[in-house]
C-alpha cells in the first residue's frame, strides 16, 4: 500500500496548502490528494480556496510526488469541457504526475450555480456523459456533440500532455461500480469494503491492475483530549451517511444535522491523539479490503506543520513496517 497526504481545502488557505504539499513530499508521502470545494463542510473549518489554482502552484513547488483531485465534480459547477482543459494543462505543468479524480458531487458545492440539485440517477447519468466528453477532448480531436445533458460545439484542447491523464472515479456501491468501472482507469472510495473492490476489478474491461485509493481522517495531537475536541469541532460531519452528506446544501445544514453528535462519537470513528499504533490499526481495514493507496487527512489546520515535520516520518515508517499493510 502507498500512503498519501490530503490537501484539505476546507480547512486551510491556498498558500498554506502549497506549503503543506512541499512538506509532505519531504516527509516521504507517496502521493497527494486534494479536495475540490466551494464551501467547507462546517463553518469552523473556515476555508474553501479554488483547488485547481492551488494545484497549479503545487505542480511547480513540488518535484516528483504524484497528485490527484479527490474529487472534482465535472457536471454542474464545472462544465466537462472546462475540466478536460484544466486537467490537460495541469498534467503538462505536473509533467505526468496528475490523476483526474471525478465524482458525482455534493449539493454543498454544486448548488451555488443556482440550477438546483438533481437526484442520484441524474447525477450519475451526467457523470458518465461527462467522462465521455473528457475522454474525447483528450484525444486531441475537435468535438461536436449534442448529448442528453451537454452540448459541445467545435471544442478542441490545444495543449495536450504527452502523458494521458488517468481518470479515477468515486464509487459507493454495486450500482456505481457497474456504471463506472468500464469508464475509468482507477477507483476512489472512502469505505474500506472488500466487496466494492472485488466488484470493481471484476467489472473492469481491462485486465491491467487497477489502482484503488481510499481516504482516512486522523486527528494527531500530543494531547488526546485536544485532538478529540478538534475532530469533533471540524470533522463531526463525517459521521453522517453519504446519502445525507451529498444532499445538504450549506455548512449551516451540516451544523444542524450534527448537533447531537458527541465528542466520544467522533473519537470512536477517528483515531485521535498521539498513539501512532492506533492509526496503524485504523489503516488495516483498507489494506484488508484490497486498497492499493490510502490518503491520510490530518484534521484541522493548526497541527499540520508539526504533524508533517515531527510525526509523518515515524508514522510512515510504522505503516510500511506493519505486516499485511505494505
Amino acid at each position: 500500500m502507498k500512503f498519501g497526504y490530503t490537501l484539505m481545502t476546507e480547512q486551510s488557505g491556498p498558500r498554506e496548502l502549497v506549503r503543506y504539499a512541499v512538506a509532505a513530499e519531504a516527509a516521504g508521502f507517496d502521493f497527494l490528494v486534494s479536495s475540490d470545494h466551494y464551501s467547507p463542510w462546517l463553518a469552523e473549518q473556515g476555508h474553501a480556496p479554488h483547488a485547481w489554482t492551488m494545484l497549479g502552484a503545487v505542480a511547480q513547488a513540488t518535484r516528483d510526488i504524484p497528485f490527484m483531485t479527490y474529487v472534482t465534480c465535472p457536471t454542474m459547477r464545472y462544465h466537462p469541457a472546462v475540466v478536460a482543459q484544466q486537467a490537460a494543462t495541469l498534467q503538462i505543468l505536473a509533467e505526468g504526475r496528475f490523476t483526474l479524480g471525478l465524482g458525482s458531487g455534493e449539493s454543498l458545492n454544486e448548488h451555488v450555480i443556482g440550477t438546483g440539485w438533481p437526484g442520484l440517477e441524474e447525477r450519475q447519468d451526467r457523470l458518465a456523459e461527462a467522462i465521455g466528453i473528457i475522454r474525447a477532448l483528450h484525444s486531441g480531436e475537435t468535438v461536436d456533440t449534442h448529448g442528453r445533458w451537454y452540448r459541445i460545439d467545435a471544442a478542441k484542447i490545444w495543449d495536450l500532455p504527452p502523458q494521458p491523464v488517468p481518470i479515477a472515479v468515486a464509487v459507493s456501491g454495486a450500482r456505481s461500480v457497474r456504471r463506472f468501472a468500464p469508464l475509468a482507469d482507477e477507483m476512489v472510495s472512502t469505505s474500506p469494503e472488500a466487496e466494492i473492490v472485488r466488484s470493481w476489478r471484476a467489472a473492469r474491461d481491462s485486465a491491467a491492475p487497477s489502482r484503488v485509493t481510499g481516504q482516512l481522517p486522523i486527528s494527531w495531537d500530543s494531547d488526546r483530549d485536544r485532538a478529540i475536541r478538534r475532530a469533533h469541532e471540524q470533522f463531526r460531519w463525517s459521521t453522517g451517511s453519504w446519502d445525507v452528506n451529498a444532499n445538504l446544501p450549506t455548512p449551516a445544514g451540516f451544523a444542524a444535522a450534527t448537533e447531537f453528535v458527541r465528542p466520544e462519537d467522533v473519537a470512536g470513528a477517528i483515531a485521535c491523539g498521539p498513539d501512532l499504533d492506533a492509526i496503524v490499526r485504523a489503516v488495516r481495514p483498507f489494506a484488508d479490503a484490497g486498497f492499493t493507496d490510502l490518503a491520510l487527512v490530518q484534521v484541522g489546520d493548526e497541527e499540520q506543520d508539526r504533524f508533517l515535520a515531527e510525526v509523518a516520518g515515524p508514522l510512515l515508517a510504522k505503516l510500511r513496517a506493519a505486516e499485511g499493510i505494505s
